[in-house]
């Protein structure tokens, strides 16, 4: 649970307060509300963007097995993988669009590197 939610605010409400949220959803319902976490810290909405394309592609990524056809990789990333949605941007990018894509055409490493994208990888920087 995030600290907006636990003190009773939604987190689009905090979006537009912080700046653009990106929220990563369990698709396999371990989590509460599907929700695992909202990240905070994006410079920007494309920046926020560009993480979240980069998560969505490396869970469909960790979910694909050598050899499996496209439908049973998105099977598997919806019954094990995680999607990500962009909050408190006026376009955001959502996972939907690009779905096929992913599924029908493997990832490079860079296209699913969000880690460097990572605004919380800043705080631990700057906190050393």
């Amino acid at each position: 649970m995030t600290e907006a939610e636990e003190n009773g605010e939604d987190a689009t409400v905090s979006a537009q307060e912080t700046g653009p949220v990106v929220r990563l959803l369990d698709l396999s319902g371990g989590a509460e509300d599907n929700i695992i976490e909202d990240i905070k810290g994006f410079l920007d909405a494309e920046h926020a963007n560009a993480f979240a394309r980069a998560y969505v592609r490396d869970s469909i990524e960790i979910c694909r097995v050598p050899g499996a056809s496209a439908r049973d990789t998105l099977e598997a990333w919806f019954s094990f993988g995680e999607n990500a949605e962009v909050l408190g941007t006026e376009n955001p990018w959502v996972s939907s669009g690009e779905l096929n894509d992913f599924i029908d055409r493997p990832a490079t490493e860079e296209e699913r590197d969000w880690r460097l994208l990572d605004p919380r990888r800043y705080e631990s920087e700057e906190e050393e």
